[in-house]
């Protein structure tokens, strides 16, 4: 058996991107070949990527591109904040938001089985990242706008992609946009007007209230009052235009539009990990289970 030396095994990782020690076994695997290592290593990855398939992905980054009259928000998830700030995972996002803006598939599972300009398909991009950096990497969600003549984007990344607005305006600027996004990452409005919020929404927050209500021993009578008005004071929290504007808390969003001669066309908030269940770890003792791998 030839002796695997530590140049040899540099020499795989930097073509492969792969860890020391499955640089190691890869070569130990193949006597030293290394090319026949390479293979290995790229089989292998294939294998983890599978196996990671089932951990939690509730970190990483959200995007907003904005090329002509076409826009995109996208989330793109990874373990761990850690590979997320990754330069390589980076670049994946930004290859999946060029994709999606010159594709614009209708999901995320079209989206996967499209293919790029080097023939390989979305998925696959995706599995070899997640060979190469080592967590699992997931193309969660992403929204496509298109705006016409008098139509005008505004976009906003919090926290360096933690948070991502993306919005639509009819008339105003490009200030007038921005302002408006950044007022959709601090606020997080749900629906752009009370008409868009869905019947059972409505139904569910009306029957909380008015248990509510009855338990503060409140009348009957008095109950679909109070009901009535709770329900207004909801409406106004979850809906963009009837927000208090974040930047002037004396007019509203559909206010401060208004004087700028602008209306809010559609808008969309990603927050990384919103809605997923994150398992906690202890990270020496991930790091040790990394290490017996």
């Amino acid at each position: 058996m030839a002796e695997i030396s530590a140049k040899l095994v540099k020499e795989l990782r930097d073509l492969t991107g792969a860890g020391i020690m499955d640089c190691k076994r890869a070569l130990t695997e193949t006597d030293g070949d290394i090319k026949k290592a390479i293979d290995v290593l790229r089989e292998k990855g294939v294998a983890k990527a599978a196996k990671k398939s089932g951990r939690i992905a509730a970190e990483g980054l959200a995007e907003v591109k904005v090329v002509g009259d076409k826009a995109v928000a996208l989330e793109v998830n990874s373990e761990t904040d850690f590979v997320a700030q990754n330069a390589e995972f980076k670049e994946l996002l930004n290859t999946l938001a060029d994709h999606l803006l010159k594709e614009e598939p209708s999901d995320v599972e079209t989206a996967l089985s499209q293919s790029l300009a080097s023939g390989e398909t979305i998925s696959e991009h995706i599995t070899a990242a997640i060979a190469k950096i080592g967590e699992k990497i997931s193309l969660r969600r992403f929204t496509v706008l298109h705006k016409s003549e008098g139509e005008v984007f505004g976009a906003y990344l919090h926290m360096g992609g933690r948070i991502a607005a993306l919005v639509k305006l009819k008339g105003g600027d490009a200030d007038t946009a921005k302002d408006v996004a950044m007022h959709v990452a601090a606020i997080k409005p749900r629906y752009l007007k009370e008409e868009d919020i869905p019947a059972d929404v409505v139904a569910h927050e009306k029957e909380v209230l008015s248990k509510e209500a009855l338990g503060e021993g409140k009348p009957a009578n008095i109950v679909e009052k109070m009901v009535v008005g709770r329900l207004k004071k909801f409406f106004k929290e979850i809906c963009l235009v009837d927000q208090p504007f974040v930047k002037d808390g004396d007019l509203t969003v559909s206010e401060f539009l208004k004087s700028k001669n602008a209306e809010v066309d559609e808008f969309v908030r990603y927050e990384v990990g919103e809605g997923i269940e994150k398992k906690t770890e202890n990270f020496a003792d991930e790091v040790k289970a990394q290490m017996k791998q």
